[in-house]
């Protein structure tokens, strides 16, 4: 293995530059570094067809992280789809030239069959695609026979994927029958995870590789005799301790993970699969899923996309958190099959689901977007927050505006004058505290409000509500209009460019605040004048109305001209819905238009503020050892009020401790009945009755000093 103690030398474990390590990836040629947009790179030449180049450069300043300078997706400026191959998984093909396929995951018992077809029937019934079920052992792969057999009587044809972990033998019996295998890279032909880091040679790795393809060629031979489809389906929670000792626990382990897999597929002259690159955190999926596309890129790879963020939660948690991972993705083009990950019943991960193949179907259809920009700023593979400059508080000024912005990230609220009428109403929805009637802020409070509209001058009760919050450090914005025609005191004016350029803001008291309304395609002379003059923020707003422009497009082209003209303004996301817009509707659209931005640390926030507990909760699926909807509602109900704290709950150890490395603490399935608590990925009590196990789960919050008690309001 010659060619990878080269690329040792290019990065290797030392200097922590992560890099491919294997022969087909790529061979370094003339080992010099070369300037790209002011920065040194790495020039490679690629093995495979593709590109005659590659050219490699630190994902950021200072960063260890090496990612290809090639593209990532079609365009960054407009929503063009990924061209890719067809792949066919049973009657359905996936792939670029085919609509956006839809799926969800049973949870039931397998071995189960009445039930398992009960819900399969369910799911189909709600429009889905494909559905996958897991397949832990040989009972199951059994089953899974008499499952499609009697499918097929019912006249339902719907794909099934096999959902494989630790079991070589049982995905060689299953895809007899089933029309996809799901293997995961990490635990396949690994054994489990321990998080322990180990040394390797460049000849023990290439035994562990020549180990993994003994295990693995066999089911790719039967793939391929059987006509079936396979998922690469890397998880963040589930690599191997040798990927994790020779990449780190990251992005570019995922993405190698996928690719040896992949490689022995290539060998074997076997096409018919598609990757997936899932994580909990929607920070670390996008960066997977970009990386592994831009290698693809390098290569001359076409393989299909699967989506999804894993273990998203519940309700509008886990919409919320699914739309910003997928949503991303599908407005950069990228994705060709998606799941919503939801701790409810299967179904209800459907609509959801829809609603976003529908979103990316939709701008890619239109190519929304702006006109071509040079963008030279954005991250696209580690994530690094751009960082406003935050109000200061100003000679000669009444208030205090150091509180209308949140170095954590701010939030915005726009509020009605009907909303003033109940003062107290108002305060509680804005999350305010209150003490004898009076707001004050807490972590969670909104930073400012937009007030389209002042109350009249002698309005004195509805003017009270609003000096009471500015006394509190509470932004109030409103429009240059209603503030020249029924002026409020140290209130904060929204002007326009056109407001701005025409100097008609000048009418304004000297030293008023100002906030600026961009579109974020305008013109680059409209722009200039943000040059000339001191705002506390700029909101970013485009009208919903508005189809054919990218949202996200639009303000990257923003972001990125304040970057070049070092612009330092605080930006807000600021989007107008339509009243009556269904709850669903608004959630994925918020996440997957202000989240598409914020995992690119543009903006004000994104993992940055967190204001109440944060859960990792998985969908359930056959393997769970406890009614983890049930359970889940339990803890919440218990535990919601700890701002900061991350619980992880999980209903079996196939993802439980990797996958719970952003959280705190960790309720896991341990045995039936038995539940396991963890601290970080150490279990720290095993075997606790399920019983008694949500009252030791709060225990291990006391003791370790994250537990406060429920607050009492007056």
């Amino acid at each position: 293995m010659a060619t990878g103690a080269s690329i040792m030398s290019l990065g290797g474990r030392d200097n922590g530059f992560g890099f491919a390590k294997t022969s087909e990836f790529v061979k370094v040629s003339d080992l010099k570094r070369v300037k790209f947009q002011r920065t040194k790179i790495f020039v490679i030449k690629n093995s495979n067809p593709g590109s005659d180049i590659a050219e490699f450069k630190p994902a950021s300043e200072g960063s260890p992280l090496l990612v290809p300078v090639q593209k990532y997706c079609e365009s960054t400026h407009k929503t063009i789809r990924r061209k890719t191959r067809t792949v066919m998984v049973g009657d359905v093909a996936l792939g670029s030239d085919h609509p956006i396929r839809i799926q969800t995951m049973t949870t039931s018992d397998t071995k189960d069959v009445a039930a398992t077809v009960k819900q399969v029937m369910q799911i189909a019934d709600r429009g889905a695609d494909i559905v996958r079920i897991t397949v832990q052992g040989k009972r199951e792969a059994d089953a899974c026979f008499e499952i499609k057999n009697t499918l097929v009587q019912k006249n339902y044809n719907i794909p099934l994927v096999a959902d494989i972990h630790f079991a070589p033998s049982v995905a060689l019996r299953v895809a007899e029958c089933f029309d996809k295998i799901r293997v995961n890279p990490g635990n396949f032909a690994d054994r489990r995870a321990q998080f322990e880091t180990l040394e390797y040679t460049d000849d023990d790795y290439q035994k562990e590789l020549e180990h993994i393809e003994k295990v693995f060629v066999p089911l790719v031979e039967k793939c391929k005799k059987y006509g079936r489809a396979m998922r690469i389906g890397t998880n963040h929670g589930s690599l191997s301790d040798r990927i994790m000792s020779y990449y780190g626990d990251s992005p570019r382990g995922m993405v190698e993970s996928a690719f040896e897999f992949a490689r022995i597929c290539r060998k074997l002259d076997f096409h018919n699969f598609v990757f997936s690159m899932k994580a909990s955190n929607p920070v670390v999926m996008v960066q997977a899923y970009r990386l592994l596309v831009a290698e693809m890129y390098v290569q001359g790879w076409d393989y299909p996309l699967h989506l999804g963020v894993t273990e998203a939660g519940e309700g509008e948690d886990g919409r919320m958190k699914s739309a910003i991972g997928i949503g991303t993705l599908l407005q950069d083009g990228l994705g060709d099959t998606i799941r919503v990950s939801l701790t409810e019943p299967p179904e209800e991960e459907i609509d959801p689901c829809r609603k976003l193949a529908n979103l990316g179907m939709k701008a890619s259809q239109l190519q929304q977007g702006v006109a071509p920009f040079e963008e030279k700023h954005r991250r696209y593979f580690d994530f690094q927050r751009r960082t406003g400059d935050l109000p200061t508080q100003k000679e000669g000024e009444e208030v205090d505006y150091r509180g209308v912005l949140h170095r954590d990230g701010s939030v915005l609220m726009s509020v009605s004058l009907d909303q003033l009428k109940t003062p107290e109403l108002f305060y509680r929805s804005l999350a305010a505290k209150l003490a004898l009637g009076m707001p004050f802020k807490d972590l969670a409070t909104v930073d400012s409000i937009l007030l389209r509209e002042l109350p009249p001058a002698d309005d004195k009760d509805a003017r009270l509500a609003l000096k009471r919050l500015i006394d509190v450090s509470m932004g109030v914005i409103t429009p240059l209009s209603e503030q020249l025609t029924k002026p409020l005191p140290n209130a904060i004016v929204l002007v326009n460019l056109n407001e701005l350029s025409t100097g008609v803001y000048k009418l304004l008291p000297e030293g008023t605040r100002l906030v600026v309304s961009v579109r974020g395609d305008e013109p680059y002379e409209e722009l200039e004048v943000l040059k000339t003059i001191d705002a506390t923020m700029i909101l970013h707003e485009l009208p919903y109305s508005d189809k054919i422009t990218g949202r996200v497009h639009a303000a990257r082209r923003l972001f990125e001209y304040l970057s070049e003209n070092s612009l330092n303004f605080p930006v807000l996301h600021h989007i107008r819905f339509p009243k009556g817009i269904p709850r669903d509707d608004l959630v994925i659209s918020a996440g997957a238009n202000a989240g598409a931005l914020l995992v690119d640390g543009l903006g004000d926030g994104c993992r940055m503020r967190n204001t109440k507990t944060e859960y990792v909760s998985c969908p359930s699926c056959g393997r769970t050892l406890f009614d983890l909807q049930v359970i889940s509602a339990e803890i919440r109900e218990k535990t919601s009020h700890l701002p900061g704290v991350s619980i992880a709950i999980m209903g079996c150890i196939v993802n439980g401790p990797g996958e719970m490395a952003d959280a705190d603490f960790g309720y896991v399935g341990g045995a039936p009945g038995k539940i396991d608590l963890y601290v970080g990925k150490t279990v720290v009590k095993r075997g606790i009755a399920m019983e008694s196990a949500t009252d030791a789960l709060i225990q291990l919050i006391k003791d370790h000093g994250r537990w406060v008690d429920p607050s009492v309001e007056e």
